[in-house]
This record gives C-alpha cells, sequence and structure tokens, in this order.
C-alpha cells in the first residue's frame, strides 16, 4: 500500500475542489491565517508582558531627600 503519487493528490485535489468551490475554499483560508496570526500576536504579548514583570524597577539617582528623626518608638 505504499504512498500515493501526484495523480491521486491531483485528483483528491479535484474533488475537493468540485465539492466546495474555490470562494469556500479561499474563505476557510484567509480565516486560517487570521487565527494563526492572532495566535502569534498573543504569544508575542504574552511574552513582552512576562518581560515587563520580571524586570526590575529603575533606581533613581542623583535625588536626595531631607527629613529628620525626632525619637525611635518602642512596641
Amino acid at each position: 500500500m505504499g504512498s500515493f503519487s501526484i495523480w491521486h493528490w491531483l485528483i483528491v485535489l479535484l474533488i475537493i475542489v468540485l465539492i466546495f468551490g474555490t470562494k469556500k475554499l479561499r474563505n476557510v483560508g484567509q480565516d486560517l491565517g487570521g487565527a494563526v496570526k492572532g495566535f502569534k500576536d498573543g504569544m508575542k504579548e504574552g511574552t513582552a508582558a512576562e518581560k515587563s514583570a520580571e524586570a526590575p524597577p529603575q533606581q533613581v539617582t542623583g535625588q536626595t531627600i531631607e527629613g529628620e528623626v525626632k525619637e525611635k518608638t518602642k512596641s
């Protein structure tokens, strides 16, 4: 039973085109492509959110905060 030849695949493709039509197949292809693109965008947003959550907050240097301690309270 080995693999199918190119003629078998061409006949299968012709039958599929005859059953569904080219317009229906084009719409299915566009929907599938849009779904894959949306999935990839979602994965990129997820990894970007993880990276921003993992990044430590930046420290501001060169600022002096003035204040005074009056008395230490005991608990």
